[in-house]
């Protein structure tokens, strides 16, 4: 159907709410009737014009001039249309995908990238929102295409569009339902699951399912949704961009000869980071890996059509010598933003530091974790396999298991836990099940403590401890090895709740906070109670999903033993990230090996990013206009001129690679530019939050003092068969010189939680 422009109205926006419900009941959001299931809607192009006449009031839009001189307005049936088809399309590409990869994990030829981007699928209430933003995403694309007959060159669509219209759209794409008005109620006194009514003002702020924040305003090509460097030729301060595979083969890569540990920071520091970060921020992809209109695959095809946005190959590229064939690359999830058309991608979790990789950040997964057949207050545990006498997290219960593929014989399922992605590397698994020990553990201490509280309450008090728990780590010993003199700088000390600070994860940080992948080895290693070797080494890319190690080969004591006495690698200008991770990642199964640093480049890009110097204005500092500038701020004229080289202008580096090649802070593990952008989030994440540790309103005085001892080093003590830790599990540690007998590890002492009025106490817990 051809968009046209007309001078009359045939279809006013939906101001009568009546109206817009009948519709909804009738035909759904768009017009199309719907199933209940997942299936593919049926266009209903057809009702929706016979309709118009008598379930809409009708009145004439305000015609308003565009930047393009259009006196008239886009045609309401085609708008509708647009809708509607953007809804079959979506819905048959969502279909297709769920096809596919069902498929997939039935075959002998699975691959672990496919469990990988099984278990990025979005689910449940993240799945809803997607496809509303992608509905809506969708049919702005459409409408584009339909009317560059009509305009002359390059047009923004929301442009053309009346502010009327676009609320047609966000209503029947199903936007408005996802941003729907939250009622809190009374004052709580736990936090909800989702992170909801943490601001009871602005009740959304930092909850799940929302847009990330922006610090500054999102770069598309088209100023609406289009990744930077999308179109091949267009230029960005007078320069194309290069190919972030070009760049990550330039700059990035290193042989394995020149590998250096960190000899100042363990493994558990890079993990810390890794593990709170699952904590924050999930960024799921597009539930579809099919083309909406052509349904092309993403991963086989190196096609550039929404969603797929493969990364080229370089005609130098030392590996891949077909310049025809690329590295798949999917885009982000979309969110629905009630502020403006311009494409957000969605936060899967509660931004606060709150514990939901332990607890999940919806309702139905945090039920789902719960031990409810008692009054006890416990999480649930695996009812098959103990780690000599203590808990394993419990197995997931998937149609399609990837951890039953990878474990061959032994047949062991990934274990569910609070974050879907507890599976799927071995350390990660071996902290999630640390943790769920831990409250266990709490709730088992408080149940003695006070006798007479019901399960809610000793699972609430749990929960509200544990969360403290990985503040305090987090705050006190993670972040001043993390950011150096910078740490106080950025964070200074803290002096209240503050209802105005925004404490939403910001779409940088995403990015920035993925410096980690410069401090990750090549190896995972298992210790003995010795410290010495136990079997050996083996690759990170060879330990995806292979969780049967932890329940068959030792339990997590000796993957913790490694992270407290093994270095991370060390991140430096000349050894940035391991050819494990930048070229071959899943190269043994994959037709084509994935570069993690490439991809990370090309995810800043889809986020629609701006550049590096743009990122430095916003922390204040310098930005360098050429080589000779660009080689100060670096202090490194050669890795300068490879910059310039590439990308010819400092205002056009991708800021996760900018960010990562500055020189170190003062005894800090990153540059100064990401020490500001990580520094910040983490001010406004803890400035932001009602229900921060240090808040006088959410623990007592005593409660407070008797946290600020708690350690991770104890807390390991307490729920393993470990008995000798180093006090500082974040700095790099020799066995057994710099570790100590868990008898000198301060106890937490919970006496603080006494309470003396069971009748007051019983009923206050709060979901």
């Amino acid at each position: 159907m051809l968009c046209t422009f007309r001078a009359e109205n045939t279809l006013s926006f939906l101001k009568s709410h009546y109206s817009l419900i009948q519709w909804k009941r009738q035909f759904g959001a768009g017009g199309s009737k719907v199933s209940a299931d997942d299936g593919v809607t049926t266009p209903g192009v057809k009702p929706c014009i016979t309709l118009l006449g008598f379930l809409v009031t009708l009145s004439p839009f305000q015609v308003s001039g565009s930047s393009y001189g259009i006196s008239g307005k886009l045609s309401d049936p085609c708008i509708l249309n647009s809708i509607n088809e953007a809804k079959h399309l979506v819905d048959a590409a969502y279909k297709h995908t769920r096809e596919s990869m069902k498929e997939k994990l039935t075959k002998e030829d699975f691959t672990p990238i496919a469990f990988l981007r099984y278990f990025k699928q979005p689910v449940a209430g993240t799945r809803t929102a997607t496809r509303a933003a992608d509905y809506m995403d969708t049919t702005l694309n459409l409408l584009k295409e339909k009317l560059r007959p009509t305009i002359k060159g390059e047009f923004n669509i929301t442009d053309v569009l009346t502010p009327e219209q676009l609320e047609v759209i966000y209503k029947m794409t199903g936007c408005a339902q996802q941003n729907m008005e939250v009622k809190c109620g009374g004052r709580r006194q736990y936090r909800t699951i989702t992170g909801e009514c943490n601001n009871r003002r602005h009740p959304t702020l930092g909850a799940s399912n929302r847009a990330f924040a922006r610090w500054l305003p999102a770069e598309y090509e088209d100023r609406v949704s289009l990744p930077r460097g999308w179109t091949e030729g267009k230029r960005y301060f007078g320069f194309t961009l290069p190919l972030v595979r070009k760049v990550s083969n330039k700059i990035v890569r290193f042989p394995i000869a020149q590998l250096r540990l960190d000899h100042q920071r363990a493994l558990m520091f890079m993990l810390w980071g890794q593990f709170i970060d699952h904590d924050m921020d999930f960024t799921p992809d597009t539930p579809t890996h099919f083309t909406f209109r052509e349904r092309v695959n993403c991963e086989t095809s190196c096609v550039k059509a929404p969603p797929c946005f493969p990364i080229k190959i370089p005609r130098d590229d030392p590996r891949i010598k077909n310049i025809n064939d690329c590295i798949p690359f999917t885009r982000s999830a979309p969110a629905c933003s009630m502020d403006s058309a311009v494409r957000e991608q969605i936060n899967a979790l509660t931004s606060f530091l709150d514990a939901s990789m332990v607890y999940g950040s919806e309702a139905p997964l945090a039920n789902r974790l719960r031990n409810k057949n008692n009054q006890l207050g416990l999480l649930a545990v695996n009812n098959r396999f103990t780690d000599r006498g203590l808990a394993f997290l419990p197995f997931a219960k998937m149609e399609k298991d990837p951890c039953l593929r990878v474990s061959g014989k032994a047949q062991i399922p990934c274990f569910l836990a609070g974050d879907s992605r507890s599976s799927e590397m071995l350390e990660l698994a071996a902290m999630h099940t640390l943790f769920l020990r831990e409250h266990n553990r709490l709730a088992t201490q408080l149940k003695k403590l006070n006798s007479f509280w019901n399960g809610e309450k000793l699972y609430q008090e749990a929960r509200k401890i544990l969360g403290a728990m990985v503040q305090i780590i987090t705050y006190r010993d993670y972040l001043p090895k993390l950011l150096g003199n910078q740490f106080w700088r950025t964070l200074p000390p803290y002096r209240g709740y503050k209802s105005y600070v925004d404490p939403r994860i910001s779409n940088v940080f995403t990015l920035a906070f993925r410096y980690g992948h410069g401090a990750i080895p090549p190896v995972v290693e298992w210790l003995n109670e010795q410290h010495k070797p136990m079997g050996s080494k083996i690759l990170l890319s060879k330990s995806f999903f292979a969780v049967w190690r932890i329940v068959m080969e030792g339990g997590i004591d000796p993957l913790l033993r490694s992270l407290m006495g093994n270095q991370a690698k060390l991140m430096t200008q000349k050894q940035m990230v391991v050819d494990e991770l930048r070229d071959r990642l899943f190269e043994q199964v994959e037709r084509i090996g994935l570069d993690l640093a490439a991809l990370n480049m090309q995810r800043g890009r889809d986020h629609g990013l701006p550049g590096y110097n743009a990122w430095r204005r916003f922390c204040g500092l310098s930005q360098p206009r050429n080589e000779n500038q660009l080689s100060v701020v670096l202090r490194n004229r050669k890795l300068a001129k490879m910059f310039i080289e590439l990308y010819r202008t400092p205002n056009n580096i991708d800021i996760w690679l900018g960010a990562l090649a500055e020189p170190f802070v003062r005894n800090g593990r990153v540059g100064p530019l990401m020490a500001c952008l990580i520094g910040t989030q983490f001010r406004k994440l803890r400035d932001g939050d009602r229900f921060w540790w240090e808040n006088r309103n959410t623990f007592t005085s005593k409660q407070r003092h008797a946290l600020s001892r708690i350690s991770l080093s104890r807390i390991i003590c307490d729920n393993t068969h470990i008995r000798k830790v180093p006090r500082n599990v974040f700095q790099a540690n020799r066995f057994p010189t710099d570790f100590v007998s868990c008898n000198q590890i301060p106890k937490l002492n919970l006496s603080a939680w006494r309470s003396r009025n069971a009748e007051k106490e019983e009923a206050s817990g709060d979901s």
